[in-house]
């Protein structure tokens, strides 16, 4: 059957995804969700490689320890029987209202002390269960009234924290890396370093950075009508590409968390061109949920839908790749130099750079060579809907 997943695509849902239940800020549940061993049964049948997990999603808050370990007996058993992995665990320091102002960025110290003893266990209970990326997402990490925290105050709280689980994890030897999580708004009115370029640049500022990388999510990007595949882009140019969420959304809406490719399939052609076309290796992880009106047989028609939607765009990627017309105007925008090419990537230089000044450049003739893009976006439409 074409455009089936295999294991070695490394598609990824969280317990979180398959088993939302339809609620939303105007309505109750829609929908019995599976448990997390059913939705294990399920996605290994539809040929996912993995599940990722909130420590809430697996144990429900409040569990006693003898609750906690029976449940992770049966989950091991699960993804034993039915060959899933877990490459990807976070903490849920958003729902309970503890955390109304904020995990780390509270200004009450006992809350943040509490956000890092639930993050702890978190990160232990993740890599039991062999998980290699750890990602944080700071949505209750934000303001409605500045007056009420200083934002420099509140990064540093961030930066406290981020350092002090990473010495945590290296002090006990665990094999994992972090992976941040932006997003401009909801359900904080503003959240503290809301894009994927903003969190490359905190990264710099902690103490072991090697070891800390981003996790961009299409809709988080695209909710304040950013190029997520501009953003994806210079993670993968910083080496800081760990992770990724892929899901659909509408510029300007809240976060809907759309079934991938439901929305702007030119940007999602891209995206999947980029990760292929670069080498991306690490999990593809679907970030979303089945629509409110989904029952639980369609919510498995959403996930089948991710993975197929993604593999369709990957061949069509490979279409592009190995378009002669396509490639042919390509290779004429990016003709190379053999005099200037050398100069521009070669660095800095006293003779370099009185190569430069001396060069004979028209720019008048410069802005006279043909830039078919018009013709160049016209063939990727045409490859897009098959009639290339």
């Amino acid at each position: 059957m074409p455009y089936m997943p295999q294991k070695s695509d490394k598609f990824t849902f969280g317990l979180w995804t398959f088993g939302n239940p339809g609620r939303d800020p105007f309505g109750s549940e829609t929908r019995v969700p599976p448990t997390p061993v059913e939705g294990v049964k399920k996605l290994s049948a539809l040929g996912a490689y993995g599940v990722n997990f909130h420590d809430n999603d697996l144990i429900p808050f409040g569990s006693t320890a003898n609750e906690r370990d029976a449940i992770v007996k049966e989950f091991k058993t699960a993804l034993s029987d039915y060959g899933l992995v877990v490459p990807m665990a976070t903490t849920n320091l958003f729902s309970h209202p503890v955390f109304k102002d904020g995990a780390f960025t509270s200004n009450d110290p006992k809350v943040r002390a509490y956000a890092l003893q639930k993050t702890i266990n978190a990160i232990d209970l993740g890599v039991e269960f062999g998980a290699k990326i750890y990602v944080f997402w700071g949505g209750r990490e934000g303001a409605e009234v500045d007056a009420g925290k200083d934002a420099v105050t509140a990064t540093k709280r961030f930066r406290d924290a981020l350092n002090f689980l990473a010495e945590y994890v290296k002090d006990n030897g665990y094999d994992l890396k972090f992976a941040l999580e932006a997003k401009p708004n909801e359900p904080r009115g503003d959240i503290y370093l809301p894009t994927t370029g903003a969190m490359l640049g905190f990264i710099s500022t902690l103490d072991y950075p090697e070891m800390v990388g981003v996790n961009p999510e299409y809709a988080h990007e695209t909710i304040s009508g950013l190029n997520f595949y501009h953003a994806v882009a210079q993670a993968i140019d910083a080496n800081k590409l760990f992770h990724i969420d892929l899901n659909g959304q509408k510029v300007g809406r809240f976060d809907q968390d759309l079934r991938f490719g439901q929305e702007d399939y030119k940007t999602n052609f891209f995206l999947v061109k980029l990760l292929e076309d670069k080498g991306y290796t690490g999990p593809k992880h679907f970030d979303a949920h089945a629509l409110r009106t989904s029952d639980v047989n369609d919510v498995w028609e959403f996930a089948k839908g991710c993975m197929r939607t993604y593999l369709i765009l990957k061949e069509k990627a490979q279409k592009f790749n190995s378009d002669p017309e396509i490639q042919g105007i390509l290779a004429e925008l990016n003709s190379p130099d053999a005099i200037i090419d050398p100069l521009l990537t070669g660095g800095y230089s006293k003779a370099a750079a009185q190569q430069i000044r001396h060069l004979s450049l028209d720019p008048s003739e410069l802005a006279n060579k043909p830039l078919p893009y018009e013709k160049l976006d016209q063939l990727t439409f045409e490859v897009l809907t098959g009639v290339r």
